[in-house]
């Protein structure tokens, strides 16, 4: 089964999935953020699709590891796809946080590095963040 990571932010979520062997994360889209219902679907949607049975929610905490503004949002976030999911007997898949600090600096590092515009940047950050966020996880796992 696959794991799907999500980075939740007030205008989009990144959103990346594992391959098959859970080893290598990749970016497959960015949600713009409608609604907290309707963004909930829009990821079950894709739950559903890559057939994963793990969802990683990056959690934005500070540098000092304390709450941030946009943690308690991420938990809101949660708690709704928790309760949709459970609604659309989703009961087998596992929703996780994983630390997220810094990922979009790192997102953004990478895609400088790649040479992609700063157009494109803002296009492609957040799916960037997912993939780093996705990544970190399997790795963490030591399989």
């Amino acid at each position: 089964m696959r794991a799907i990571g999500l980075d939740v932010g007030d205008r989009t979520i990144g959103v990346a999935v594992s391959d098959l062997l859970g080893v290598t994360a990749q970016g497959i889209t960015t949600i713009e953020r409608i609604g907290i219902k309707k963004d909930c679907d829009k990821v079950i949607s894709y739950i559903q699709e890559y057939e994963c049975d793990t969802v990683i929610i990056g959690l934005p905490l500070r540098l000092d590891g304390t709450d941030s503004p946009q943690t308690e949002k991420v938990r809101e976030f949660r708690t709704k796809l928790e309760n949709k999911m459970r609604a659309q007997r989703l009961h087998h898949v596992a929703v996780d946080y994983y630390d997220e600090r810094l990922t979009t600096v790192m997102a953004e590092k990478v895609l400088i590095e790649a040479d992609v515009s700063r157009k494109k940047r803002k296009e492609v950050i957040d799916k960037q963040a997912a993939v780093l966020i996705l990544q970190s996880w399997l790795d963490s796992r030591g399989l």
